[in-house]
């Protein structure tokens, strides 16, 4: 048995919805607006990063049998303790504060007068959007019915009318690049693609595509899988489309007002776009495109924190904890720090980021790995994750130290050592290093073991 057309293109934008939020959103037009008439190759970049990376990871770990059974490759804790810090990442830390706090900003602080008091609407707002999250994400299953029908749909409908606009008001002359797009626009963008976070999420959210459809009666593991997959590369089409047309739209807003690179965001660029065509009506249709996709991201990330935590966690001190109880935590906490300010919350994900995306990269390239060569060199995976990971962790904890103001020249130092640190790609001659060591003592242990 297997899934009609219909149902799997269900699933593709309940896929799709759950993936595309506000850094989906916010980052391509960015690239536009900086890379000008460069962002063909920026764009590039971009997609292989926030598009090619996450289908690839969707693959990973549908094949091997889930992230425990990829991860598992390495150790046990490895499964663990990576999972954890990815799932908090992804999930109440950083993630999903953001959808609220980003949905906020463009939603209604547009709109609030001087004298209003800022902090007690923002706590107004999240209570509401973090209610409507959690209703819809009380039951995973039905999750489809959701995002996949109405939400993933209307989401594609507003992007569109968004990206036709653009089209009717036509490019003029795009400026030239700027910014961090001044030069090397395809490695500029193939790095921002990491701050959409969904490598790190296509981990996961295959957990929560899997039960949608068992839910449609498929009972077969080998074709849950299947077409879980063909899920992952339906949504990474869409997605494709999508990002290519929101970097026009970037390159469109680029030629209406100019942009700083320092202090503005992809927002910015949103907002001078819609405010120049369509006035305070196009801030309103601006912020309803972003409410729509972070509470689509929102109730995707709750059901995925909420199962992963269940299915590993089932009682806590001998207390048995429900999926529901998992799910209010989450919701809650998140709803704490989202009042934190997104600024602050960007500011401290970005060198997490740093830390975890190396190691979810060659975590997923090495499941490619011809099998007679993984099983003749196993050691490779332990090698390359356990240097990159002692690579890239070192790079967060000198960010961290320079986001609260302070500094490592040592540290500074010895990562500036590495080829291609400057362009944040230092972690490549560890797992290159990673691959031959581990071919190595593969290769010993083997001989000692005949000897």
């Amino acid at each position: 048995m297997q899934l009609t057309a219909r149902q799997r293109l269900m699933m593709t934008f309940t896929f799709f919805s759950m993936f595309f939020g506000a850094g989906n959103l916010i980052f391509p037009p960015f690239v536009g607006a900086q890379a000008g008439a460069a962002t063909v190759p920026a764009a590039i970049g971009f997609i292989v990063s926030a598009v090619g990376l996450p289908v690839l990871g969707v693959l990973a770990v549908t094949f091997a049998g889930g992230f425990d059974a990829l991860a598992g490759r390495v150790s046990p804790r490895c499964s663990l303790f990576l999972g954890l810090a990815i799932i908090l990442t992804i999930g109440p830390c950083f993630a999903i504060p953001r959808t609220a706090t980003t949905s906020f900003e463009m939603m209604v602080t547009p709109f609030l007068a001087q004298d209003t008091s800022r902090g007690t609407v923002q706590l107004a707002y999240s209570l509401v959007f973090f209610a409507l999250a959690f209703v819809f994400a009380q039951h995973p299953d039905k999750l489809s019915k959701v995002l996949g029908r109405f939400m993933g749909p209307l989401l594609l409908f507003l992007i569109t009318a968004l990206f036709i606009a653009c089209l009717v008001r036509g490019t003029g002359i795009p400026s030239a690049p700027s910014g961090d797009y001044a030069t090397n626009q395809m490695a500029r963008g193939f790095l921002d693609g990491y701050q959409t976070m969904d490598l790190l999420a296509a981990l996961y959210f295959g957990i929560v595509i899997s039960v949608n459809i068992r839910a449609q009666g498929i009972a077969n593991e080998t074709q849950v899988r299947r077409e879980t997959a063909i899920a992952g590369l339906g949504t990474g089409a869409l997605l494709v489309v999508i990002y290519g047309a929101l970097s026009y739209v970037g390159v469109v807003s680029g030629t209406l007002a100019a942009i700083d690179p320092v202090s503005d965001t992809g927002a910015t660029v949103l907002t001078n776009l819609t405010s120049s065509m369509f006035g305070t009506a196009g801030a309103v249709f601006l912020g309803a495109v972003f409410v729509v996709a972070c509470l689509n991201v929102c109730t995707g990330l709750i059901c995925t924190c909420a199962t992963y935590f269940h299915e590993r966690f089932r009682s806590v001190a001998g207390r048995p904890v429900s999926y529901r109880a998992w799910q209010v935590l989450f919701t809650v906490f998140s709803l704490v720090v989202s009042n934190a300010g997104l600024s602050a919350i960007i500011k401290v994900s970005v060198p997490v980021l740093a830390a975890l995306y190396p190691i979810a990269i060659v975590l997923v390239l090495l499941a490619f790995i011809p099998r007679t060569l993984a099983c003749q060199f196993p050691l490779v995976y332990g090698w390359v994750v356990m240097l990159v990971a002692i690579t890239s962790f070192a790079t967060c904890i000198d960010s961290l130290v320079a986001v609260f103001g302070g500094s490592l020249p040592w540290l500074d130092a010895t990562l500036g050592m590495l080829p291609l640190q400057h362009y944040q790609l230092g972690w490549l001659a560890p797992a290159a290093i990673g691959v031959l060591m581990g071919i190595i003592d593969s290769s010993v242990r083997c001989h000692r073991a005949i000897g």
